[in-house]
């Protein structure tokens, strides 16, 4: 996915807006296995996925709990670091090998406050951002598993081709055997 489609996705934009940010994109690749961004540390960059997949996650005591996937044209972030210049509080790893375009925080920042296009693009993106938590918030509280898992694979069909049954599983909240339960109700 090109850095145009995705710049897109959250807000048209002129081309000089567009210009703007090409030049402070760089092209980056990471392979399967790699931490992109580091709990408890304030992350300095964001990453538009042009190629792969990726799932951010929190160790617990209990072991890790897969809260988001990102695939092409979604961003990868920390909200704690971009918003708030504070700590994150989760890892993201990528699932597959990735091709990715970072951008540094404080430059897209500094091009809010000059582009009024670019502002009006930051805020849709955060606004989607939070839809997209308060979605899954709102069904973790009010949806049952098999709910869930119907939703997930309705947005996201080919999840269950790139991602380990585990991972969705703890992004279900459910254990791996309850995944299998309901994967094999429904076949």
């Amino acid at each position: 996915m090109t850095l145009d489609d995705i710049l897109d996705r959250f807000y048209p934009l002129p081309d000089a807006s567009k210009q703007a940010i090409r030049d402070l994109v760089k092209d980056v690749r990471y392979p399967k296995g790699h931490i992109l961004l580091t709990a408890d540390k304030v992350e300095r960059y964001i990453y538009f996925i042009s190629k792969g997949m990726v799932r951010a996650y929190a160790d617990t005591p209990n072991g890790q709990v897969t809260f988001w996937f990102g695939a092409e044209g979604d961003v990868a972030l920390t909200m704690n670091s971009y918003i708030a210049g504070q700590t994150s509080y989760e890892d993201i790893e990528l699932l597959e090998d990735c091709n990715l375009y970072r951008i540094d925080i404080k430059k897209l920042k500094q091009l809010y406050q000059q582009d009024i296009h670019l502002a009006n693009w930051g805020r849709k993106f955060t606004e989607r951002e939070l839809v997209r938590t308060e979605e899954r918030l709102i069904a973790m509280q009010f949806k049952t598993a098999e709910e869930r898992y119907t939703d997930l694979i309705n947005k996201n069909p080919d999840l269950l081709l790139r991602v380990q049954l585990g991972h969705i599983a703890s992004y279900l909240g459910i254990s791996q055997v309850s995944l299998s339960r309901i994967r094999a109700a429904r076949r």
